[in-house]
């Protein structure tokens, strides 16, 4: 059983404006730039032309770390919970919701953004 001071997080690499996250295997108290124990998979945090963002897991070797007690941070069981294996990460329901809230606003506010333009055109014809 590993101490739960190893944890399996995100690990930027790439440009000032263009992140990459590496999922990687490191101990916490390291900073994020040190090298890992070993690599999981990597995450493209930048949609491409189709509007995907880009993940590969390594399922077989995170099975591993987890059942010998490796801790897995927020941003990780989020995706894992996206890709199936794990149970969905609470925060993917509260960003779902909200998105979910600001479409409708917005779809409520251009609905009567053009039911305004449509009276305005009624009276300027009569």
């Amino acid at each position: 059983m590993v101490s739960r001071r190893i944890g399996i997080r995100l690990a930027r690499f790439g440009c000032a404006n263009r992140p990459f996250y590496h999922i990687v295997v490191a101990p916490k108290s390291r900073r994020h730039q040190d090298p890992p124990f070993e690599q999981l998979g990597t995450y493209d945090v930048m949609p491409n032309e189709h509007k995907e963002r880009l993940v590969s897991l390594n399922l077989e070797r995170i099975r591993y770390w987890i059942g010998i007690g490796a801790h897995i941070s927020d941003p990780v069981a989020e995706l894992l919970g996206l890709a199936g294996f794990l149970p969905i990460h609470p925060l993917s329901y509260m960003k779902a919701w909200r998105n979910r809230r600001k479409a409708n606003a917005q779809a409520g506010e251009n609905q009567t953004l053009s039911s305004e333009i449509s009276s305005t055109r009624e009276e300027g014809l009569s």
